[in-house]
């Protein structure tokens, strides 16, 4: 029997259950992921589990039946959906965060494991679990069923190794972000042991949290968990949206301390695609199946008719929400600028703004954010640093302004701006923390200088040969599902 068919068959009585929270960034990695697992494991089935509510914003009528039933993408990815106990939705308007919390680890923790009983009993079972963040409570299920799991770490490695050394108290690190944190100075220098020197705000959001009752102080919560379990005697398994050449750093100092942490980054389906030829930049990876819609691609054709490196890209993710001040500011800087620009903003992130000017630009709801990142006539990103959008923007090689909102985006920010020298970092006004007008032209300008573009393209060609065949991130894979093949 040939090598590959051998292979083939010793993968056939694996699947790989991966299992994430119910917000679009944290699906697209799973999703990447999953992908990436069926490619490195041929023969192995892969299901990605993520709330019922998802999945009827994901495949409408077909999902509306809840949670037990299986579901297939147009990339052909399977879903299995799981209860949060709010299968309309959640509504941050309407619903507080921290009862959601309370409730998914009780109800979810009840359907996942409907959801493992019903494979196994289809004679399908789940051989490994993988979960990402915030899901802490899909580790002691899987336990349950006698199955192993890993932990998906979808932020950056100096992100894990800030939490861990803060939670682990080492060197005094807890204390010196606690007195920073309290005397509300951003530019308090914190030593983080392995890293290079940061600032308070090159930190995570939630490690600034001086009071028990601010209302994101039960996510702090969720990552204490996740630190709680690393590098024990059954510690899992930490596969990072990273790669090595990225942060040496932190990944070292997490090994140094007990964490088996392995680089499979950037962890992108565009960039499989473009190793088996699809051509990159190209590649669709927006599908129906997101969870925001796109209302047209008519920006597509737009972009063909505007010059190459031209167009500044403006996009604050799936979940910030834009103020009056600073959907105007972003506005008169554009026109100012006279650049074009392409502007996401869909209508439930624009606050209390109802109309924007687009004199010279384009706003669309939502878009094909890796062919926008690909196509020649982008030369700068305007963006949140969200780390999916953070990974999108190097190995597309586009500069990038970095304007970070909070959680894991400040890190993002300074490993584009200060590590990798593929962005500049914003400064905003510290009354509202608005992006002023002439900020956004002075950073659009630097970004598009030609040693920021040189830095974009060189680190554009590092991520790819991370996951190109003899990669770092892909032998990384590679010995972790041979590991588990050997098991």
């Amino acid at each position: 029997m040939p090598a590959m068919e051998e292979e083939a068959v010793a993968n056939e009585a694996h699947h790989f259950l991966v299992v994430t929270y119910p917000a679009q960034g944290h699906i697209n990695p799973a999703r990447h992921l999953a992908r990436r697992l069926a490619r490195a494991a041929p023969g192995a089935r892969v299901t990605i589990s993520t709330a019922v509510s998802a999945c009827r914003k994901m495949f409408g009528d077909a999902a509306a039946a809840g949670a037990g039933g299986e579901l297939v993408d147009e990339g052909g990815v399977r879903y299995a959906p799981y209860s949060d106990g709010y299968d309309d939705g959640f509504d941050r308007a309407v619903h507080d965060s921290a009862s959601y919390m309370t409730q998914v680890r009780v109800v979810g923790a009840r359907t996942l494991a409907a959801v493992i009983e019903g494979f196994r009993a289809a004679g399908r079972p789940v051989t490994r679990v993988v979960y990402t963040l915030l899901l802490t409570w899909v580790a002691d299920v899987a336990r349950d069923h006698g199955i192993p799991v890993a932990l998906y770490w979808i932020q950056p490695a100096a992100v894990l190794a800030a939490y861990f050394h803060y939670f682990r108290g080492t060197g005094g690190v807890d204390r010196d972000i606690a007195a920073a944190a309290a005397a509300r100075d951003r530019m308090a220098p914190v030593r983080v042991p392995g890293l290079p020197p940061l600032r308070l705000r090159d930190l995570p959001s939630f490690l600034a949290i001086a009071d028990d009752d601010d209302p994101y102080a039960f996510v702090l919560d969720a990552f204490r968990d996740i630190v709680a379990v690393l590098g024990r005697g059954d510690s899992p398994t930490v596969l990072a949206n990273t790669f090595d050449a990225m942060e040496p750093e932190a990944v070292a100092s997490l090994r140094q301390h007990g964490v088996d942490v392995v680089p499979v980054g950037p962890v992108l389906s565009f960039l499989d695609a473009a190793k088996s030829g699809g051509g990159g930049g190209a590649i669709t990876t927006t599908t129906s199946n997101d969870l925001f819609k796109q209302n047209d691609t008519g920006y597509l054709e737009w972009l063909d008719a505007r010059p190459a490196g031209s167009v500044v890209y403006i996009s604050f993710g799936s979940l910030s929400t834009m103020s009056r001040r600073q959907i105007a500011e972003v506005s008169r800087g554009m026109s100012a600028s006279g650049r074009p620009f392409l502007w996401v903003l869909r209508k439930d992130n624009r606050g209390e703004a109802d109309d924007v000017a687009i004199a010279g630009g384009v706003v669309v709801e939502w878009c094909d954010q890796v062919r926008v990142l690909g196509h020649p006539a982008v030369g700068c990103f305007v963006t949140h640093c969200g780390w999916n959008s953070t990974l999108e923007a190097v190995a597309s090689g586009v500069p990038a302004v970095c304007v970070p909102q909070w959680t894991d985006q400040g890190t993002n920010a300074w490993l584009v701006a200060e590590r990798l020298g593929a962005g500049v970092r914003a400064a905003v006004s510290e009354v509202d923390g608005v992006l002023e007008a002439g900020e956004l032209r002075r950073c659009i300008d630097a970004a598009t200088s030609e040693a920021v573009r040189a830095s974009a393209a060189a680190w554009r060609e590092k991520a790819r040969a991370a996951v190109a065949d003899g990669g770092s991130s892909e032998k990384n894979l590679q010995a972790y599902v041979g590991k588990i093949r050997a098991n």
